[in-house]
């Protein structure tokens, strides 16, 4: 399927290759992947298709490359995906939520994060040093993350603070951190009131109480970093913060940093509608393509009978440990984490 991105592809070849009818071989592949082989297709055409761009290649010729029809159906489908077109990506070398390549048995290199940051932050050093002063708020996405950052200074005199939460899960407020959002989401996640506060507001102390003349906010690209993403730059717009905002936007699988100044005014009206509302997200050039990506699937894990759930549903008499890995593996772009998938492992069994 790799080797066919660029070519028209043939299910009746790919039946032929395996030795299973079309009809299985379709069926075999999304009840271990999880997708479709349309859409895992289309995904990686699009996705490879970024790359191209970023180059600034000819789009007419990168439509055709991948086997569209013209560029217009290049770019409908473009945009579907990614909520901008074509000739914007290009423009402003926007952050996409990546779609690599598949692979059904991952050996522990290519599984996880590595966490081993330093020589990607020494680059940024060296290019931003105005991001390594006593000015800047570092926002960190999760203890974890945190705890390395600050321990090991990796951004020189600058604050560090996380963000404990997992937005994606459980309801919330129109107003971020308020008495009313703390609540909420104490009572979602079936804990105190004071735990909560101890877990998530307190270690947000600086964001709160210190003014900075430039905000850095590290967050991954999958559906979990980007709606905690999407609730902070909220509650920049609510508190009327004036200075600057960046995003360091990373894969979860290589630590290579892709920052991109933010201009607050919209974020707010997302955060509603999305989070709050659980409405669709018109496409629009204010928002990130990796933002826009996430709430298709932030909006499709809503679902009762999603693609994790059926997945589950189709392994639940696997062992816990093993259906927790390959949920891991094949959907990355979820970005969900232990607690999260033991959770709708338990509801689904």
């Amino acid at each position: 399927m790799e080797e066919k991105l660029k070519n028209e592809f043939s299910l009746d070849e790919l039946s032929h290759y395996i030795g299973y009818s079309p009809y299985y071989c379709s069926f075999k592949f999304h009840q271990v992947t999880g997708i479709s082989i349309r859409r895992y297709i289309l995904l990686r055409r699009l996705y490879l298709s970024t790359v191209d761009l970023a180059k600034d290649g000819n789009i007419i010729d990168i439509a055709l490359d991948y086997d569209y029809s013209s560029q217009e159906a290049y770019s409908r489908a473009f945009k579907t995906v990614f909520g901008v077109n074509p000739r914007e990506f290009q423009v402003n070398k926007m952050p996409v939520q990546s779609f690599v390549k598949l692979t059904i048995n991952k050996d522990k290199e290519g599984c996880r994060m590595n966490i081993s940051r330093k020589m990607e932050v020494e680059q940024l050093q060296n290019e931003k040093s105005e991001f390594f002063d006593k000015y800047v708020l570092n926002i960190l996405n999760g203890q974890v993350m945190y705890e390395e950052f600050k321990d090991k200074k990796l951004m020189g005199d600058a604050d560090y603070v996380p963000f404990n939460e997992a937005m994606c899960v459980n309801a919330t407020t129109k107003h971020v951190f308020n008495e009313e959002f703390i609540k909420k989401r104490a009572s979602e996640h079936h804990e105190p009131v004071e735990k909560y506060i101890k877990k998530v507001i307190n270690p947000l102390d600086n964001l709160f109480n210190k003014e900075y003349k430039c905000i850095v906010l590290w967050f991954g690209e999958d559906m979990f970093c980007q709606m905690n993403l999407l609730t902070l730059l909220s509650y920049l717009e609510q508190s009327e913060y004036d200075g600057k905002v960046f995003l360091n936007s990373f894969r979860e699988d290589e630590f290579k940093v892709s920052q991109t100044e933010l201009e607050l005014g919209n974020y707010y009206a997302v955060y509603n509608e999305v989070l709050v509302n659980h409405k669709k997200q018109k496409p629009s050039n204010e928002l990130l393509p990796v933002v826009y990506q996430a709430i298709d699937i932030y909006l499709d894990m809503l679902k009762e009978n999603n693609a994790v759930v059926k997945y589950i549903s189709k392994n639940k008499d696997l062992p816990t440990l093993e259906l927790m890995n390959r949920l891991f593996n094949l959907f990355p772009t979820i970005g969900y984490g232990y607690s999260q998938y033991i959770e709708l492992i338990n509801k689904t069994r």
